[in-house]
């Protein structure tokens, strides 16, 4: 019965990942199964290399598989541009949409008096560091149109106003959005940031 209660408990590891429940965990774990020697031990494999090596970036807190991730390193990137995000999934969405070819800079999250989360626990100080030492052009404030993610915006505007321009990501009605679904505070962004047609 071992092997029953191994795999079930792989099923419910998976069904702990996002997006998945217990169903999807059931559905992916016996694919992996029937598919051992194509899918299975190969994952098993990068799991444990990637469990072994993954690490933050010292420079900009993105995760990768070195002490200074690949971003950092590229020396094809523009140096004068600097996208500070919350999150480390918040910097891979910018990389896929290809739009960004500067620096980033992983907060860590955000500033919340509710949480006790300050601007030591964030990596708000380095932030302020890499500001002045690398004199950047443009930082670009690319937080979540949230309260604590504004306040985060603001907190930080305050201490690099001097050292260079700050701008942040436009907000309002998405592509392919339809008025009627939108809340009243993206409706009065999108009002306040229109532009000329």
């Amino acid at each position: 019965m071992r092997e029953t209660s191994d795999i079930n408990a792989l099923i419910e590891l998976m069904a702990k990942l996002p997006g998945l429940g217990p169903v999807s965990a059931r559905r992916a774990v016996l694919h992996l199964i029937r598919k051992r020697q194509l899918m299975l031990n190969p994952l098993a494999n990068l799991i444990q290399r990637v469990a072994k090596g993954a690490c933050a970036c010292e420079n900009c807190g993105n995760i990768g598989m070195t002490t200074i991730c690949e971003i950092c390193s590229d020396t094809k990137r523009n140096r004068d541009s600097l996208c500070v995000v919350e999150d480390v999934a918040d910097l891979w969405a910018m990389e896929r949409s290809g739009v960004f070819t500067g620096q980033y800079h992983v907060l860590g999250g955000t500033l919340s008096a509710l949480d006790s989360i300050g601007p030591e626990e964030l990596r708000i100080p380095h932030l302020v560091q890499r500001v002045e030492n690398e004199q950047f052009s443009e930082v670009i404030l690319a937080l979540n149109a949230t309260i604590d993610g504004q306040t985060t915006a603001h907190y930080i505007a305050d201490k690099i106003a001097d050292r260079c321009r700050i701008t942040s990501l436009a907000r309002g009605v998405p592509i392919g959005g339809e008025l009627d679904y939108l809340d009243d505070g993206t409706i009065t962004t999108a009002m306040r940031a229109r532009q000329t047609f």
